[in-house]
């Protein structure tokens, strides 16, 4: 495609919308590229702007809760999507829910009549001119044209399809009087955590696992999810017999909890060995976040909390991602894009929303905040913005970027998408053990900083 005088964004989902009304907004022109109803997608039912494929809900409204501050932070930045959705909101309890309908109509009716902003129903098969300022903002369905475009450019094998993740829980809510950290063997350092089960609730473990409720998958997931070895479930390795987790994910061999005696002593060894294993992995640098091995799921997430709290030592999980399993396309972001959501090797092209590798509604539209606001100061030659990581949103982006890179390569090893969670924010100077205090100064931090950045770009 010919280059265009004005910034390009792909995709008018969620990051989309958000990005074209930031760059309008700043007064710069945008083309935003939809290729509904053109070319359908195999989630989308309709043809609006902004379509909420899955849930209604943006997750927890009080801004307490890692979602809710999410969307505050948003709030305070103007963004558009999340006054849209606080505009036609439906009654939820404590979380953030909208009349899908009505939502997502009124985001295409703005965006439409911006006089800034002008709308091509049309695909958008590859990457733009080098020259041109450009979001992509595709989601993870992104089209197959474009996305094996991106891999050129990337030079990555793959945009990594992901048929299933493995559930997140809370370092602090880890029973350590059961559970233990040790590597296998004493090789390295003691890296994992580990969960021993003893034969009898194995078994049990393995019996309530296999007769679990899954979660019912879309028709165009179905093929591709269920019989993809190298990501296969954890009930569907389950159900190929007893003993199979046992010399998979959970087997025990070279672990040994200190407290069990000396490992030296094959007799005491013989005796006190673990049946089966499950181990944690850290997720995040700070230890906060721990991912359950081998644990990718199809469960649905009420039997995800009931079968894997029988897991010794996590029977108070706090679960800040249940596991899911879905065609999924994102970018190896750490590898590939800046903290001010450009690529390392092409400043005039932004990532934005779940493309880049962050999970849920509010964190797609803080990503097209972010993207647009970056593509409009880019437009008008201003210096593009980082935010702190002390936010919400400056938060996910170091955890998909490549900030601080030399020492996030060993948990990125592994990259896959993310949710807004507390976890990823840096420790309080004024440390408290109080849950409920210490989020409130993560809010209280997190919104002072916001109205410095706002300000700042004010001027």
């Amino acid at each position: 495609m010919k280059e265009d005088p004005s910034v390009i964004v792909i995709g008018a989902g969620l990051a989309g919308s958000e990005a074209a009304w930031q760059i309008a907004n700043a007064g710069v022109k945008v083309t935003l590229f939809e290729m509904r109803p053109k070319k359908k997608s195999p989630a989308h039912h309709t043809s609006e702007f902004a379509e909420l494929v899955c849930s209604n809900s943006f997750g927890a409204l009080n801004s307490d809760r890692a979602a809710g501050l999410l969307q505050e932070e948003l709030r305070n930045l103007k963004s558009i999507v999340i006054e849209k959705a606080d505009q036609y909101s439906v009654p939820a309890g404590g979380a953030l829910a909208v009349d899908r309908s009505q939502f997502s109509l009124s985001i295409t009716k703005v965006l439409s009549s911006h006089p800034l902003i002008t709308i091509k129903r049309e695909e958008y098969p590859c990457l733009p001119q080098k020259n041109q300022i450009t979001i992509l903002a595709t989601g993870p369905l992104t089209s197959a044209s474009l996305a094996e475009d991106i891999k050129k450019f990337t030079g990555e094998k793959e945009c990594h399809f992901f048929d299933a993740a493995s559930p997140i829980i809370t370092g602090e809510s880890i029973d350590f009087s059961t559970a233990f950290r040790a590597s296998r063997y004493d090789k390295g350092d003691a890296d994992y955590v580990n969960c021993p089960m003893n034969e009898e609730l194995y078994i049990n473990f393995h019996s309530e696992l296999i007769k679990a409720e899954q979660a019912q998958l879309k028709d165009f997931e179905k093929e591709t999810a269920i019989f993809f070895e190298g990501c296969l479930p954890i009930e569907q390795l389950a159900k190929r017999g007893l003993e199979t987790m046992r010399f998979g994910p959970l087997k025990p061999i070279g672990l040994w909890d200190p407290r069990w005696g000396d490992v030296n002593n094959k007799k005491l060894r013989m005796l006190k060995r673990a049946h089966a294993v499950v181990q944690l992995r850290q997720e995040d640098k700070a230890g906060k976040l721990w991912n359950l091995v081998g644990f990718q799921t199809n469960l649905k997430w009420g039997e995800q909390k009931r079968v894997f709290r029988m897991i010794p030592g996590l029977s108070q999980a706090e679960f800040i991602r249940f596991g899911v399993m879905h065609r999924n396309t994102f970018l190896e972001s750490p590898k590939l894009i800046e903290p001010t959501l450009q690529f390392i090797k092409r400043k005039t092209l932004f990532a934005a929303g779940q493309l880049t590798g962050t999970e849920g509604y509010a964190a797609a539209i803080a990503g097209g905040w972010l993207a647009g606001t970056n593509a409009a100061l880019l437009a008008k030659g201003l210096k593009t913005i980082t935010l702190p990581s002390s936010t919400m949103i400056g938060a996910l982006t170091n955890f998909v970027s490549n900030s601080q890179a030399s020492l996030r390569i060993q948990s990125k090893k592994n990259f896959q998408p993310m949710p807004a969670n507390f976890g990823l924010l840096p420790e309080l100077n004024d440390k408290t053990h109080n849950k409920r205090e210490r989020y409130k100064k993560y809010r209280e931090r997190a919104l002072r900083q916001i109205k410095e950045v706002k300000e700042n770009l004010i001027r």
